[in-house]
């Protein structure tokens, strides 16, 4: 009992000693809100992130303001999109505050980052209309965060898990309220909708600029009235915060829909809920612009369809050979030797194959090393389209272990047929005849070592029930 004392100062000195590590401010910027938004989920229950461009606030403009220039000095992490965007942080950022970490999101090498449509030394930086970059984002961004705060590491673990069932609901909500609609084209004023635009096939038919501080070309006037003159688009979108000052001379003695979007978000409150707000908004706005009339079923319900077909424990695959992505070839004997699971689907499609192979990619990424057990594969229903190099372009985007594989149609059909998979063409009225869908079923199969068949997983499983179905099958 004598060091009793010396015990109770040690402790003492101890839990001094990790106050100040405990109450230290971890003080994160966000550049604009659909970004403040995503780090607002992440972080809540701990301290909140601040946000660089506010209400009134462009990121177009030229320079930072004194009171924006004291929040950079004050900050540890600045998350801002790239000097597309935000070009007066770039300015400001040229000599940023000793301390500062810096992360421009579109130099992220995980997430889909497309080029300008008119411009090779420019990216588009409207990311986050795609809600798949969203979904890496989380993850990327909760890495992030534990990395510079790991005493919050399990809150940032917790948030995320919630943040992308909201992700994965507010998709569903898209995908049957917005994919179930036919649409004739629509023509948008500034140049936001890249990315939507693959994500859930809208069909934009031109724009007039691309930034909101270009002069529209009088040329490019012209030919966009012609064009409507023409009844090829039946609806404008214009953009908030951006000068609409030649929309009158682009529509007059035209009768035409118009909507303002707001991509930015610019006008809805921040906090955690504010992407899926913006989400909402932009796709309210756009169906009611194109006075959308609705199909007789949706794609979800079409796809459930399709999955119905029961399949025998212990069937084989059927003899087959294709090609892989990188144009090598691919048979039935290359299916064994440890777990397979298969997802069929195509390129083209809009949203339910881009999902589940996101679904895929992440819970790849949770198993960790128990990952090299499984191969996953790709297979395209539309070969028609889908060649190699589509494919090759394609399957890179969500896991490097994925291969994809195309190849005639019979042979799709052999390997599709051993496994009851289900998908038709299917040509949608008014549309050339090369924009057609495919209606298929959505499901993983996985398959034994010996290319056997054990069970399937359902279109819309979570990655987090997906890693703890795989884990059963694995050593």
């Amino acid at each position: 009992m004598r060091n009793r004392p010396l015990v109770i100062v040690l402790a003492l000195s101890f839990w001094l000693l990790a106050l100040p590590l405990a109450a230290a401010e971890f003080r994160v910027l966000a550049s604009i809100k659909p970004i403040h938004s995503v780090l607002a989920a992440l972080m809540q229950g701990g301290d909140a992130p601040l946000l660089l461009y506010g209400d009134g606030q462009s990121p177009h403009a030229e320079r930072l303001s004194a009171a924006q220039k004291k929040q950079l000095q004050g900050a540890d992490l600045l998350i801002w999109v790239g000097p597309e965007l935000e070009r007066g942080l770039a300015q400001g950022l040229s000599n940023p505050p000793e301390g500062l970490r810096v992360e421009a999101l579109l130099d992220s090498p995980s997430m889909k980052i497309l080029p300008s449509r008119t411009r090779d030394d420019r990216r588009d930086p409207y990311f986050w209309l795609d809600n798949r970059n969203i979904s890496i984002l989380v993850d990327d961004m909760t890495l992030l965060l534990q990395e510079m705060d790991p005493l919050r590491a399990h809150l940032y673990s917790a948030n995320r898990i919630q943040l992308h069932d909201r992700l994965r609901k507010i998709d569903r909500e898209m995908e049957n309220s917005y994919r179930g609609f036919k649409a004739a084209p629509a023509l948008q004023y500034l140049d936001t909708l890249q990315y939507f635009e693959q994500a859930y096939a809208l069909k934009v038919v031109d724009r007039l600029i691309e930034r909101p501080e270009e002069q529209a070309a009088a040329e490019k006037l012209l030919q966009l009235r012609q064009l409507l003159q023409d009844g090829r688009a039946s609806c404008l979108l214009l953009e908030a915060g951006v000068s609409d000052s030649h929309a009158a001379t682009l529509t007059q003695g035209i009768r035409l829909r118009t909507a303002e979007l707001d991509s930015l978000g610019q006008g809805l409150e921040p906090g955690p809920d504010h992407y899926f707000n913006l989400m909402q908004k932009l796709a309210d706005g756009i169906r009611s612009c194109l006075a959308l009339a609705p199909v007789e079923a949706t794609e979800k319900q079409l796809h459930t369809e399709l999955d119905t077909t029961p399949i025998a424990p212990g069937a084989g695959v059927g003899r087959f050979m294709l090609t892989d992505h990188l144009g090598g070839l691919v048979t039935n004997q290359d299916m064994q030797g440890k777990l397979q699971i298969l997802y069929f689907g195509y390129t083209f499609c809009p949203d339910i194959c881009p999902t589940s192979l996101a679904v895929l990619g992440q819970t790849l990424q949770m198993l960790g090393d128990k990952a090299d057990l499984i191969q996953p594969w790709f297979i395209t229903v539309d070969p028609e389209r889908d060649n190699t190099e589509v494919m090759r372009k394609y399957v890179t985007y969500f896991d490097p272990r994925l291969v994809g594989l195309t190849g005639p149609k019979a042979m799709i059909d052999r390997l599709a047929d051993s496994l009851s998979v289900k998908y038709e063409k299917v040509l949608e009225e008014g549309k050339p005849d090369d924009m057609y869908v495919m209606d298929h079923s959505a499901s993983l199969y996985l398959l034994d070592a010996q290319g056997r068949y054990i069970t399937k997983f359902l279109h819309g499983i979570s990655p987090e029930k997906l890693h703890a179905e795989l884990l059963k099958y694995l050593p």
